[in-house]
């Protein structure tokens, strides 16, 4: 069996609709383009299916925190690379850090810490994750030794992933 992606990337097109009048992608639009990134990834690499899940058993996961940090414009029909890991988890909880790049990926757009929390939706009460999800997070998980957000950004910034347009 080949052993799963622990970084996922797809690419996507910034859209008129999510732009404002400088023809940048909205501040709010950049939590929309990750969250799709992260769904889309999630169903091609690891066959999960966040609304299938919570259809079948009642539990999925809820948003419960994010942190970004808005780098370098993204630009109206720019074609941008999403990338996305998992970084930490606990028995109920995930922590996800993703990245908008341009399309050589030679400037670092956007970076998000998003925290999700596993959820049933019957009882409306945090779940703890099964035995197997467990398993799947401990055998994906790339942590980033231990940095606060902060720190991460100024590491990404010191490795040249910041470039100039």
């Amino acid at each position: 069996m080949k052993p799963l992606k622990t970084i996922l990337t797809n690419k996507a097109k910034i859209r008129f609709q999510d732009c404002d009048p400088f023809n940048h992608l909205n501040n709010g639009s950049y939590i929309n383009y990750f969250m799709n990134h992260r769904e889309d990834t999630l169903i091609e690499n690891y066959d999960i299916d966040i609304y299938k899940i919570a259809q079948k058993t009642g539990k999925s996961w809820v948003s419960s925190s994010n942190q970004i940090a808005y780098l370098k414009p993204a630009l109206l029909m720019e074609e941008v690379i999403i990338e996305s890991q998992l970084i930490h988890y606990t028995n109920s909880e995930l922590k996800v850090e993703m990245r908008m790049f341009n399309k050589d990926k030679s400037q670092l757009k956007a970076i998000i810490w998003s925290a999700f929390v596993h959820y049933n939706l019957v009882s409306q009460k945090r779940e703890p994750h099964s035995k197997e999800f467990m398993q799947l997070f401990k055998s994906i998980l790339t942590p980033v030794n231990g940095l606060t957000f902060e720190e991460r950004l100024s590491n990404l910034k010191s490795n040249t992933l910041l470039k100039s347009t």
